[in-house]
């Protein structure tokens, strides 16, 4: 949900004129939202540690002297659909891998200044209708 939703919402919940039972649908609704977040990001664990066990065991098969250390990462890299497929792509994502490293380090640097003003609330867009 993005900020001026939720910003819609709050809007929507002061207004003197909001009947009950138009609370009770924006109530279920955020309830719907919610739950499904939560299924996504369930999902989104389960594919992280999935990930994270598999480059676990490629190290730890390095580590071995295992024939094909690697086999346990392009098992689960392909089963997402995620192997390189042609010299092409391979060097985009070693270029993109680059530019995140470089990206990630510079934030690492230097932290984004914190706004010393309070911020403005906005209602702006029209991404959720509300019932009137």
């Amino acid at each position: 949900m993005t900020r001026s939703e939720f910003d819609d919402i709050r809007a929507f919940l002061a207004d003197g004129a909001t009947h009950a039972g138009d609370l009770l649908r924006v109530a279920r609704t955020l309830i719907d939202d919610l739950e499904h977040a939560r299924m996504r990001e369930a999902v989104l664990r389960t594919h992280y540690l999935r990930l994270l066990t598999a480059a676990r065991a490629t190290v730890a098969a390095e580590l071995a002297d295992m024939p094909d250390p690697l086999a346990f990462l392009k098992h689960e890299l392909a089963e997402r659909g995620q192997l390189p497929e042609d010299g092409e792509a391979v060097q985009r994502i070693l270029s993109d891998a680059r530019t995140a490293a470089a990206l990630l380090a510079c934030l690492e640097e230097t932290p984004p200044p914190r706004p010393r003003r309070p911020r403005l609330r906005r209602c702006v867009g029209t991404g959720r209708t509300l019932p009137r």
